[in-house]
């Protein structure tokens, strides 16, 4: 897949979202190990510097856009500010609005202009989280991954909730639809990302000795999601996933 994007100058992004401990990091390196270093970049901007939050939002974002046969893994991305942000107040309301109202014409161009744009959703459950955290708490070759940010995730679990709901009912497009993984399960959501990632490009080199097929209890589309989280809510007043 890499030497197809290679030899057809392609540019291909990849963003990986997804509570605090739903495997971004760790489906990342898997994704890389044996990836060519010279054409491929994981990029994982911390906040924002004075200067930054004078531009144009998308400005930070588009000085790491990838150049051709290049490809950019977004350890978080743009989407920053329709989930963390408003969560903790790092935003305002009429920035999260402009956000949602701007995103989708942002990735239909990019499209448009040949980039090929993979928007990776990793759902964890409340519980597995939890589990998640603890473990860093206790493990020193894990504490570094524990934030301030981290220890609040299990308290606005629903805020968090509402706003991944808002976020795939208003930014799954056809032009740039989401892929929603369950991760739960570390191997099979990590093995599925990477179906997912190949899948999306149109080379000719397919082992057929592989199978490319998506687990359906694993992977869903993000309009999916989106009618089983409205469902739930029907169901039981509160949405959980």
């Amino acid at each position: 897949m890499q030497k197809n994007l290679e030899e057809t100058q392609t540019r291909m992004i990849i963003l990986f979202e997804g509570r605090d401990a739903s495997g971004k990091g760790g489906t990342i390196r898997r994704v890389t190990r044996y990836m060519n270093e010279k054409h491929y970049r994981i990029v994982a901007l911390g906040k924002p510097t004075d200067h930054q939050r004078t531009q144009w939002f998308f400005q930070k974002y588009i000085a790491e856009l990838p150049h051709g046969g290049e490809t950019v893994l977004f350890d978080r991305s743009w989407y920053n500010r329709a989930m963390v942000e408003p969560v903790f107040g790092f935003c305002n309301e009429k920035q999260y609005r402009d956000f949602m109202k701007g995103v989708t014409g942002f990735e239909k161009d990019l499209v448009r202009q040949g980039t090929i744009l993979v928007k990776l959703y990793f759902s964890v459950s409340k519980n597995e989280q939890s589990k998640r955290f603890d473990r860093r708490k206790d493990d020193p070759l894990r504490q570094w991954k524990l934030s301030e940010v981290d220890l609040q995730a299990q308290e606005r679990w629903d805020d968090f909730t509402e706003q991944k709901y808002q976020m795939l009912r208003h930014t799954h497009t056809n032009t740039a639809p989401w892929t929603v993984i369950r991760s739960n399960d570390k191997y099979l959501a990590r093995l599925n990302a990477m179906k997912a990632i190949l899948n999306a490009v149109p080379y000719q080199s397919l082992n057929a000795d592989i199978d490319y097929v998506l687990d359906p209890e694993v992977v869903i589309s993000g309009a999916r999601e989106v009618e089983l989280m409205e469902a739930q809510q029907v169901k039981k007043g509160k949405m959980k996933a």
